[in-house]
């Protein structure tokens, strides 16, 4: 089978297309004919070896991937056919890819392999960022940092969806607007203004009548988690996600303890090691909000496996208007 591997990391470009021996399941592994896969961000630090955890080389990026189960391991619950999406934290990038139990979850019948890979990775993290981490409740007010992006996107769509009572996008592009609109946000919070600082909270009040937000997902870092800060109700949380911007801000503890005000992290894969049934569970009920039309994931372009490399560099490159998504087999 083909596999993209990186022998160098680096550009894009440094990934080969290899033919290498079929891949063959451990007790506690499938191996998954991958007929998708999706590009995110970060792979895009893995491919450039700015990820925290990147495996020696050579080895096969790509975290998220949807298909068919071709090999089975002697301890798993599952049989050949089986339709499946895995997250991952390497080895999508290819015509086989593995995934352990607890890594992987099954794809109703009634909902493509193509789409169902674009609502692992991104749907996930924005899940248990409002949920398990930020104790969403309905009705709250939540702003979203990075809403055009992968997770932001995601996070909005999923707000809505478990009715709350405000959602505020923050974007940075106005090339953004009309898709963060359509995933149902109700106001947006431009970020390409100076001096966040002051800006973001005038916004954030102007649009909610002074009241400020119960909840902040902020997937960019940089200036805009102190700025968030400063547009919180009172009691407010505030959950970390990544740092897109590229900065890793600094917090004044102090601010905390005025404003009786949380600030938490999220890191998915440590549920995915500690509380891989919790997993499942999220990505059941995601499968299902989107069945029933309430989640809807956003393609910026559709690649051929051959041309994954252009696909890596798209993201790179941001303002993909969507997601990257993969074709590699069949799409059923």
């Amino acid at each position: 089978m083909r596999s993209y591997r990186i022998w160098e990391v680096g550009s894009p470009t440094n990934m080969k297309l290899d033919e290498v021996p079929d891949l063959v399941p451990a007790a506690d592994e499938i191996v998954v004919d991958v007929a998708a896969a999706a590009v995110g961000f970060v792979d895009t630090l893995v491919v450039s070896g700015r990820y925290q955890s990147t495996p020696p080389t050579p080895f096969t990026p790509g975290m998220e991937f949807s298909g068919t189960v071709r090999a089975v391991g002697a301890d798993v619950d599952c049989k050949i056919g089986d339709r499946v999406a895995a997250y991952v934290l390497n080895g999508a990038f290819a015509e086989q890819a593995k995934a352990k139990v607890g890594a992987f979850y099954p794809v109703p019948d009634d909902l493509p392999l193509a789409q169902a890979v674009l609502l692992s990775g991104s749907y996930l993290t924005a899940h248990f960022a409002l949920i398990e981490r930020g104790r969403f409740s309905r009705g709250e007010i939540v702003l979203i940092g990075g809403a055009g992006g992968a997770v932001g996107l995601a996070a909005v769509q999923i707000a809505k969806a478990l009715g709350a009572g405000m959602v505020l996008a923050a974007i940075r592009s106005p090339d953004d607007r009309d898709a963060v609109l359509s995933a149902g946000a109700d106001a947006i919070i431009d970020l390409s203004v100076p001096d966040l600082r002051d800006t973001v909270r005038d916004q954030v009040f102007a649009a909610t009548g002074g009241k400020g937000a119960d909840l902040v997902i902020d997937p960019i870092g940089g200036a805009f988690l102190n700025a968030a800060l400063r547009a919180m109700e009172w009691r407010g949380r505030l959950v970390v996600v990544g740092f897109a911007a590229g900065d890793i801000p600094s917090i004044k503890a102090n601010y905390l303890l005025l404003k009786n005000i949380a600030v938490m992290g999220l890191e998915l894969s440590q549920f995915r090691r500690h509380e891989p049934e919790k997993m499942k569970a999220v990505q059941a009920e995601i499968f299902n909000l989107a069945r029933e039309g309430l989640l809807s994931p956003r393609v910026g372009r559709t690649f051929n496996f051959k041309d994954l490399p252009s696909a890596v560099d798209f993201v790179t490159q941001g303002r993909t208007g969507g997601r990257a998504l993969i074709e590699v087999g069949g799409s059923e």
